[in-house]
């Protein structure tokens, strides 16, 4: 295997869906003391997202409690309900070459930017002939660290 040209930095973000993002709310809100900072939409996404934060500075991690827009329609954001997990990365055009060179596969959509401003992209969470390492059932976000994040982890 040649030598990686990108790190992994650290979890940048969980995505929990729920049919009700006001109960997700009760616990990492009410019970858990999660702060909500934003809300994302996305009709193409089928999402209604609120964005919760724990910790602080190059360590924050995000908590995106997401519902569906329409519960028949795809994508399925609240199936299964631990939706994806996100992790920093400090050369993400890097990653996704080296990557995919090595058999990885992505789902469809490419390098694009996040809910949070973020250029990301994401792993597939099977595997196919073609490209025989996927996330074993757990989808994958790669988000690209901003320069500080890169700069508190040496």
């Amino acid at each position: 295997m040649k030598q990686r040209p990108f790190r992994i930095l650290g979890i940048q973000h969980i995505a929990i869906g729920g049919p009700d993002k006001a109960r997700l709310a009760r616990l990492w809100v009410d019970m858990l003391g999660l702060t909500v900072t934003g809300n994302y939409v996305s009709e193409k996404e089928n999402v209604d997202e609120d964005i919760a934060k724990l910790g602080s500075g190059a360590f924050q991690v995000e908590v995106d409690l997401m519902q569906p827009l329409d519960p028949a329609r795809k994508p399925a954001v609240h199936e299964p309900p631990l939706n994806h997990v996100g992790l920093w990365v400090d050369d993400l055009p890097a990653a996704v070459a080296w990557l995919g060179a090595e058999g990885v596969r992505f789902a469809p959509g490419g390098i694009r930017k996040g809910a949070a401003g973020y250029d990301i992209t994401f792993l597939h969470p099977r595997a196919n002939e073609e490209f025989p390492i996927g996330g074993e059932g757990v989808l994958i976000e790669l988000v690209q660290a901003p320069p500080e994040v890169i700069a508190a982890h040496p």
